[in-house]
């Protein structure tokens, strides 16, 4: 490109807002498809309001654009099929973002990695329950993911779920994710495997690196991500959420865009998973992944009993200076991700402290 490109986002949560401060910094102009101009990134970026599922819309959007990305999955791979038919620049490529949307159609492709033992059903098979039933498409947070203990209980989920990926119950020692980055041309890098800490199947903490992991454990995981990332030809940056158990890695879900497993990267990485995005898809040479100190912890802050998350602040910088604040801008409710908060550091055990400090302190659980 001879000129500063402009960039079309499908979405304008808080992934789109996270993505407008490296854009601005290489001058990139960044424009987003919103739901409501109450968005995360609406509220601070040129935008338009439309439904990204109604082709016409979306047509529109990206013919202002010189490449259009995403910050979700929920757009019909069918829209994008048709406008990349059109010469509308999609990145990634509906042939790479199929896999995201469709866990099916991933472990299909995938599997010749180590995966769960996994089947499509329409009937409830004789299976070694219990087992773990996801919807094939549309699922995220824990949304449209159910342990079914019986064939009974199987076969009720399928009265309202039809189609359902069956996979064996993994009992796993902890799951991580490694964030991938790949360009057009088949540049590509990885960030430190990241620990992810669940409760009711959302990511409540990240530590960057893994703390369990010997050195050969983590070239491992990035090797296979790497590997994933070449094989779908991901353009642009991938999470590659994975269990581990004992020495052994197994696939357990893709994200084809930057993802909550990342956000350390912002300040504990030389360069962010949102820059590095940028820079994959408009095929620019990818930045350094190392690390900016030893360790990385984030912590999601979750919607609880406090609904004013600015005076907060007051007393946790007091307190802990190093700490570093992401607020989405979204209504405050009880369980929802409002926004995160990190801080790096040399000492793994105080650091997580002052995280779960944070977290209680902004969520109303204590008050000090």
């Amino acid at each position: 490109m001879k000129t500063f490109p402009r960039v079309g986002v499908i979405g304008s949560g808080q992934l789109a807002q996270m993505t407008l401060a490296p854009a601005a910094a290489l001058g990139i102009e960044l424009v987003t498809l919103a739901n409501s101009s109450e968005d995360s990134a609406a509220q601070s970026s040129p935008h338009v309001v439309g439904d990204f599922k109604d082709i016409e819309t979306v047509r529109k959007f990206a013919a202002s654009c010189d490449v259009v990305t995403f910050e979700h999955e929920l757009i019909p791979i069918s829209i994008i099929r048709t406008l990349e038919s059109e010469g509308v620049k999609f990145l990634p490529s509906s042939n790479a973002f199929q896999y995201s949307q469709d866990k099916a159609l991933m472990r299909a492709k995938l599997s010749h990695l180590p995966n769960p033992k996994w089947q499509v059903v329409t009937e409830a098979p004789e299976w070694n329950y219990p087992a773990i039933a996801k919807s094939i498409s549309g699922g995220y947070d824990g949304r449209g993911v159910w342990k079914v203990n019986s064939k009974a209980e199987l076969i009720e989920l399928l009265k309202e779920v039809p189609k359902i990926l069956l996979e064996e119950l993994i009992e796993f020692d902890f799951e991580i994710a490694v964030m991938v980055a790949r360009s057009p041309h088949g540049q590509a890098a990885t960030w430190a495997p990241t620990r992810t800490v669940q409760r009711d199947g959302i990511c409540i903490e990240t530590v960057t690196p893994v703390p369990e992991f010997s050195a050969s454990q983590s070239e491992a995981a990035q090797n296979l991500a790497l590997q994933i990332a070449e094989e779908i030809k991901l353009v642009g940056v991938m999470a590659v959420e994975i269990f581990v158990k004992g020495d052994e890695l197994l696939i357990n879900e893709l994200a084809l865009r930057p993802h909550n497993s990342g956000h350390w990267t912002i300040e504990g990485s030389v360069t962010s998973q949102f820059e590095q995005h940028l820079r994959a898809i408009l095929d620019l040479p990818l930045g350094e992944t190392s690390m900016v100190a030893n360790w990385a912890v984030m912590g999601n802050i979750l919607g609880g009993s406090k609904s004013d998350m600015y005076r907060p602040y007051l007393h946790l910088m007091a307190r802990t200076p190093a700490l570093k604040f992401h607020h989405y801008r979204k209504e405050v409710r009880p369980g929802r991700k409002i926004g995160h908060v990190t801080i790096t550091g040399d000492n793994l055990v105080e650091l997580r402290s002052e995280i779960d400090h944070a977290l209680a302190y902004m969520s109303g659980e204590i008050d000090e």
